[in-house]
């Protein structure tokens, strides 16, 4: 919310989904704002390329399923750039799904979107799901598979239909088993699918630690943060769990491909003299992405 406030790049629904700070910030919280905003805005393009790359290979005859949606827009971006899969799926536990369609019901700008593009029998809503002909919101616990593909199908979901899987910050809180299982499931059940992972890397270097223990002292542990090691380790957990292909590049990697006029333009929007803290956190998160593809999309 901050980054878009800012204008790093246009999200015009997140204002309905997060608050905006009111109290100014002290001019030390503003200048870690810049290096995070400036790394959210590698995330969001880095991953929005990759799905737009999906969808064009697929002409939008395809399916997304996000994992741990949380609070975010993708499915309105989508739409308005007219680029909606056949369907459209979130996933995330049931107290923030459950915040999520309270959002979505009582702002016009977020349900309005969902009734355009809905065709067919009543859209179905309660407090812990929303389905729609083209999105629907699911309430699960994405470390039980079959519970998991249970729901999605009660939703419609097409296992002959590519598919596309999208976690950003979500694997690292399973542990490696339970996130292991979740890739097993999905390598196994679609022909054609392409996953898409964002979250931590090179996480043994001190930098690394620091993070973690950082984190630990607010409670928040990364359960799985040993896959977490190297690039090599992220792809090789891909390929482990039946994906044929796999790729995986830093964020500094990543923001070295975007456009460069935009990314002088960002970068001319706050004064970033932490260059330094930038690259070392750019360098400890990462895009991978792996595919399986029967009919050689």
């Amino acid at each position: 919310r901050f980054a878009v406030s800012v204008g790093y790049w246009k999200d015009p629904y997140i204002q309905y989904f997060v608050r905006q700070a009111k109290e100014r910030k002290a001019p030390e919280i503003n200048r870690g704002n810049s290096v995070c905003a400036a790394g959210y805005y590698a995330r969001v393009h880095g991953v929005t390329y990759l799905i737009k790359a999906f969808l064009e290979k697929t002409q939008c005859s395809c399916q997304i399923v996000n994992l741990g949606a949380g609070m975010d827009t993708l499915f309105w971006r989508l739409k308005d750039e007219n680029l909606l899969p056949r369907k459209y799926f979130e996933v995330d536990f049931p107290m923030i799904v459950a915040r999520k369609i309270h959002n979505i019901k009582s702002k016009p700008p977020l349900s309005k979107p969902i009734m355009e593009s809905h065709s067919g029998d009543s859209l179905l809503i309660d407090s812990h799901s929303l389905d729609s002909s083209r999105y629907s919101i699911v309430g699960a616990d994405l470390r039980f598979s079959s519970d998991l593909e249970e729901k999605l199908k009660k939703h419609g979901l097409d296992v002959h239909l590519p598919t596309l899987l999208v976690a950003e910050c979500v694997l690292v809180y399973m542990t490696p088993q339970q996130s292991a299982n979740l890739l097993k499931w999905a390598a196994s059940t679609f022909p054609v699918a392409m996953v898409i992972n964002y979250e931590q890397v090179n996480m043994r270097d001190r930098f690394g630690q620091i993070m973690i223990e950082n984190l630990q002292r607010r409670q928040c542990n990364l359960a799985g943060v040993e896959l977490c090691s190297s690039l090599d380790s992220q792809r090789e957990r891909l390929l482990g769990s039946g994906w044929e292909n796999a790729r995986a590049v830093d964020m500094m990697k990543v923001y070295s491909f975007l456009p460069q006029a935009d990314v002088k333009r960002i970068e001319a929007l706050e004064f970033l003299d932490e260059k330094e803290l930038f690259e070392q956190l750019m360098q400890h998160y990462c895009i991978c992405w792996a595919s399986k593809d029967s009919s050689n999309l």
